[in-house]
């Protein structure tokens, strides 16, 4: 069987799907990593992003069947989340 992702930024981006998790995954951080959000939540984002990405995100979904994160940006708190489609 095969699975589908769905990625999105609240308010950012409209959600997209992709039949790979990496793919989903590289987009979704191309996506946040231009958004001003200040240092510290852009290097927790790039450190979550970064190497073993794909290992901690399965986790989440196989245990919870999405994961939502979240920042704050111009006052106002956004999700970040990935689910299987």
């Amino acid at each position: 069987m095969s699975r589908s992702y769905r990625v999105s930024i609240e308010d950012i981006t409209a959600p997209a799907t992709f039949s790979h998790l990496p793919d989903a995954l590289a987009a979704l951080w191309e996506a946040l990593r231009v958004l001003p959000l200040g240092w510290t939540q852009y290097e927790a984002y790039r450190f979550f992003f970064g190497p073993g990405v794909v290992e901690r995100v399965t986790e989440f979904l196989d245990r919870d069947g999405e994961l939502t994160l979240s920042f704050a940006m111009a006052g106002r708190s956004h999700l970040v989340q990935v689910q299987q489609a």
